[in-house]
């Protein structure tokens, strides 16, 4: 038996694991062997269209009728800086000369949708059991219909103060993301990323912040990961790094060659990919700039430019302009399938509890 059952009973699963929404590194196909393994499985929904959405969910409903998450990013629409973009294009001019691009060729859409009304009309006829929000949470009238709608609600905090905020705020449960998660920082009540603490910090001071189930993400990898977030005071976990090592993720061959000669020192926060903080493997892009820049234009914006050298340069086998995100535990992950992957960690997590309160009670 699991020793918190709150997340299971709250969300109708079997096991209290919530599989990372990453976008753009899978779809429906990873959603739905987590969610029939038992897990809840998540869509992410940031670089979908509404159409999009209603499609990947009737795929997902295809497969399986088990608890789904929908996952949508809550950040503003960015304002636009021709000069600072123009300093952008100029400081990736040389990339481009060097892979045979036109450095004056239009720049590419680089649009993350952020949760409004269209997408809540979407959330109301697609049906998820559960909603989540990274970047805070959309306006209050949008959490008010979600409410009314039955939909459960989650967010992510990256400090306590958020998490109470969140709580304020009406979600049902908030995810703890530590410091060494990879991907998007889920920061909204600060933008000092300096100051983050790491999982081990960061999760108990949550739990003692506010009532709702806490669910700790951020390198947890393995089954002692898991252990480890329960007894800090968890009620479950997200796992995201562990599941592009499976077959249904859609990650380029750079990225997943990376992921298997990943190393605890391998990963770093860049905003150079999207213009916001993530965690994600250290690459050329990242040595020659420096993760984080001033360069870099505000979010999403800076993913427009790196586009064109991006396709260039994994066609050619690399991921120097990509963004191959990735959580600092990632060297433990496993190749499986990802609904064996669930099975496994959570019969493994099991395991290991059994084991240390058997010692404890020796």
């Amino acid at each position: 038996m699991w020793p918190d059952r709150r997340l299971i009973a709250l969300f109708k699963i079997e096991v209290p694991i919530v599989q990372a929404p990453m976008a753009g590194a899978m779809d429906w196909e990873l959603a739905a062997s987590v969610a029939e393994a038992g897990a809840l499985g998540s869509l992410p929904c940031a670089m979908l269209n509404a159409a999009q959405i209603r499609e990947q969910m009737a795929k997902i409903r295809a497969h399986t009728k088990k608890a789904i998450n929908l996952n949508f990013f809550c950040h503003r629409p960015p304002v636009l800086n021709n000069a600072r973009e123009a300093r952008w294009r100029e400081r990736l001019a040389p990339y481009y000369r060097e892979l045979g691009i036109d450095p004056a060729a239009p720049i590419p859409s680089s649009n993350r949708t952020a949760f409004d009304a269209a997408m809540c009309d979407v959330v109301e006829e697609t049906k998820p059991e559960v909603v989540s929000f990274h970047f805070g949470l959309p306006e209050p009238k949008l959490v008010d219909r979600l409410k009314a709608g039955g939909f459960l609600v989650m967010g992510s905090a990256t400090t306590a103060s958020e998490a109470r905020w969140l709580e304020a705020h009406g979600v049902d449960a908030v995810i703890a993301q530590g410091n060494e998660a990879g991907g998007h920082r889920g920061i909204f009540l600060s933008d000092d990323i300096a100051t983050q603490a790491g999982t081990f910090a960061l999760v108990p001071q949550i739990v003692n912040s506010v009532k709702v189930p806490i669910i700790a993400a951020g390198a947890i990898t393995d089954a002692r990961g898991i252990a480890a977030a329960f007894a800090l005071g968890a009620a479950g976990v997200q796992i995201g790094t562990a599941y592009l090592w499976c077959p249904e993720a859609k990650i380029s061959a750079p990225h997943r060659a990376a992921l298997s000669s990943a190393r605890d020192d391998g990963t770093a926060l860049t905003n150079l990919m999207t213009g916001r903080p993530a965690r994600g493997i250290v690459n050329r892009l990242m040595r020659d700039i420096g993760p984080m820049s001033d360069v870099a234009p505000e979010f999403p914006l800076a993913a427009g430019a790196l586009a064109p050298l991006r396709v260039k340069a994994e066609a050619q086998g690399s991921g120097d302009f990509s963004p191959m995100w990735a959580g600092q535990a990632a060297s433990l992950g496993r190749a499986m399938p990802a609904g064996q992957l669930t099975k496994t960690l959570a019969a493994e997590a099991l395991e290991k509890m059994r084991a240390l309160a058997g010692s404890s009670a020796g």
